[in-house]
């Protein structure tokens, strides 16, 4: 497929609210695929929404220890606890901020056969899909943090 230049805070993409994809079709597919490319290509990255490449989608790629975690119009329709943990973002190259997330979550997506699923995660999994799904809102992590710091 192909890798995309990551957009970087100040585009105006980063601040739309994305819109919801209507058909996993092809083009979606295809969507899915070069969020993966990308968000390997990084090395560091472990998950990319779609307008982190300019695409005012809502796509979400996810890296796991064993495969990508892939969702398309995601929802978190649960949430349960609170802790703080240290955020970056590829958007937001040299900064990290402490940001409250839950620790627990349910979250409803289409994957990529367009099936609905609902997926729990908790813990680093959760922190990343609440930063990826934020994303698709306009909110980038410096949004939430109570911390800045700035390489």
């Amino acid at each position: 497929m192909a890798v995309y230049q990551i957009i970087k805070e100040g585009d105006p993409v980063l601040r739309e609210k994305a819109k919801p994809i209507k058909t996993v079709n092809a083009a979606a597919l295809r969507l899915l695929d070069n969020l993966r490319d990308t968000l390997f290509e990084t090395e560091t990255g472990v998950g990319l929404a779609a307008p982190q490449i300019g695409v005012s989608k809502q796509a979400v790629v996810i890296a796991t220890e064993d495969d990508y975690l892939e969702m398309i119009n995601p929802q978190i329709i649960e949430k349960e606890g609170s802790e703080e943990g240290w955020e970056g973002c590829l958007s937001v190259p040299g900064v990290e901020g402490l940001v409250p997330r839950a620790t627990k979550l349910v979250v409803r997506y289409y994957d990529r056969e367009g099936r609905l699923c609902e997926a729990k995660a908790q813990d680093f999994l959760a922190r990343v899909i609440q930063h990826e799904v934020d994303h698709l809102s306009g909110v980038l992590f410096t949004d939430r943090a109570e911390q800045i710091n700035k390489d």
